[in-house]
């Protein structure tokens, strides 16, 4: 059941269950206990996010005759982040929890009310130990005060030497008690008092070279942090070797990395991921038409791949919130199960990036239009889009729970995925309806050696059909394929040659020729 907030913890336990048990996501590892904010796509999720990338190619590259694609280095040169202002400036705040030493996004921090305890140290009276350390603790509102006490003995009882002795034996020096609203300064898990919020850089360095020396500032290179340097530094280069005109796009998926203070949401917010981003440079009058239309574009392509138009939410992000160098920004959101959530920026970069990167490197990047015979810098428009994101919206948007009664009256609960079919991990399911019967069998293997060029199909011939089935629906397959002994001419000629398709949603079931299989399923999975 949803929260009044909207979220419903609940679904996302059970979709985070599913993917890990039906080979979607794992934890990276997860035998050594788990890498935290970095995630291995089984089989399943590599083909699910296999198809999303390569559908976001062939809609933004390969039917588009404005937009080229490239592929850039994940290692960064340092110059390149110094111009672009991601060093010096790319970090965010954070504070420390003084009890559990959890580090958290001092601006993702929810403002509470509440009592706040205030402790100058605590004592052993059984000894001479004590201890001068500031303290404080966020009651609720309605709770007694002095269930800060028991927080504060926690506190205390990690800095006494003798681990033995129960913090219970602690007296504390309390201070005062205040009245807060709206506070920030304290942990919402367990009211502790939070450290003052410092900058945490968010990028990883690396040192180039066996022999680099440490104080070499040449020898520095960064994980790249986005896709879109390696495009704004290549914009030159990809113009002078393409004799492309304005208006134009580089288009590029890839890994980038942050080094995320606190990942959270099972994959939204990781420290290695995955963007497809596109740099669309134009001339300066047209940048802000060209974002909307951006953004219309990119609301039709979710669309097209699973996720209805009812949920996503466009947030204009007003001025003064906004990028300082941006004249417009849409954020494209989704209604998680963990509340609504970003999915994709379309922004209005201006001439900002390319300008930087002039200024900089001392080399031009002007255009020069032959027709009008100007030279300026491109303004540029940005859709840019988490591709685990995207993943992850599109499993949440697909899972469903469906409950069913059978002839007898008996319920179950049936639980699918309701991909798309272009978006299936599975395209096909294929049966034979005995294991046992060598002509089936025969059948169905010729028929997935027919597809397998063209879809991923899976070969099922364990349990009965209808388990086979649901095993298929839980991994979100669209059709399934069965040869029966229709198949193979024993119930008379009429509908040899031919095999049931089941589709997964309606779960009916239909006969098509084994000869008209390829056709019909590529009408429907592309």
């Amino acid at each position: 059941m949803a929260n009044k907030d909207n979220t419903d913890p609940a679904r996302m336990e059970k979709i985070v269950s599913l993917c890990k048990r039906r080979g979607f996501i794992f934890q990276a590892g997860e035998l050594y206990g788990g890498l935290n904010g970095c995630w291995d796509y089984g089989p399943l999720g590599a083909e699910l996010k296999r198809n999303l990338k390569d559908y976001w190619w062939r809609k933004t590259v390969q039917e588009r005759d404005d937009v080229l694609g490239m592929d850039g280095s994940i290692l960064t040169m340092q110059q390149v982040l110094v111009a672009s202002g991601h060093v010096g400036s790319f970090s965010d705040p954070m504070s420390d929890c003084l009890l559990s030493k959890a580090r958290l996004r001092a601006d993702q921090v929810p403002a509470q009310d509440g009592t706040a305890v205030w402790f100058s140290g605590a004592k052993l009276p059984a000894s001479d130990w004590s201890v001068e350390r500031q303290f404080a603790v966020l009651v609720a509102p309605g709770k007694d005060p002095i269930e800060s006490h028991k927080t504060a003995r926690k506190f205390y009882g990690e800095l006494m030497p003798d681990k033995k002795v129960s913090p219970k034996e602690l007296e504390l020096i309390e201070e005062r008690r205040e009245e807060l609203t709206g506070t920030t300064s304290f942990n919402p898990e367990n009211g502790s008092l939070l450290t003052e919020p410092r900058q945490f850089n968010l990028m990883f360095q690396t040192r180039m070279g066996a022999s680099a020396d440490e104080n070499d500032p040449n020898a520095i290179a960064y994980l790249r942090p986005e896709t879109a340097q390696s495009i704004f530094v290549q914009y030159k280069n990809v113009l002078d070797s393409n004799r492309v005109k304005l208006p134009f796009g580089i288009a590029q998926v890839g890994k980038s990395f942050r080094n995320e203070i606190n990942p959270r949401n099972f994959t939204f917010r990781s420290r290695e991921f995955e963007q497809m981003e596109i740099e669309y440079f134009c001339r300066p009058e047209d940048g802000l038409r060209l974002t909307d239309e951006w953004l219309e574009a990119r609301l039709k392509f979710y669309g097209e791949i699973g996720i209805p138009r009812e949920k996503l939410h466009i947030l204009d992000i007003p001025d003064g919130e906004r990028a300082f160098y941006s004249q417009k920004t849409y954020d494209i959101e989704y209604e998680f199960p963990f509340g609504v959530q970003e999915l994709e920026g379309v922004a209005y970069r201006t001439d900002y990036d390319l300008g930087v990167h002039q200024q900089h490197s001392g080399k031009p990047l002007q255009y020069f239009d032959e027709e009008t015979k100007e030279r300026f810098l491109p303004h540029v428009v940005e859709p840019s889009a988490g591709c685990d994101r995207t993943v992850l919206a599109l499993i949440c948007e697909a899972f469903d729970e469906e409950e069913l009664t059978d002839e007898k009256g008996n319920k179950d609960v049936r639980t699918v995925l309701r991909f798309v079919p272009r978006m299936a991990p599975v395209k096909v399911g294929i049966f034979p309806l005995l294991k046992k019967n060598e002509e089936q069998v025969r059948i169905c293997r010729e028929i997935q050696e027919k597809l397998q060029p063209w879809m991923t199909v899976f070969y099922d011939d364990g349990g009965a059909v209808g388990r086979r089935y649901r095993r298929q629906d839980e991994v979100g397959t669209p059709f399934c394929i069965t040869a029966d002994f229709d198949t193979i001419g024993e119930n008379g000629e009429e509908l040899k040659g031919t095999v049931t398709v089941r589709h997964r949603d309606s779960m009916e079931q239909e006969r098509i020729a084994i000869d008209a299989l390829l056709p019909w399923l590529l009408e429907r999975v592309r």
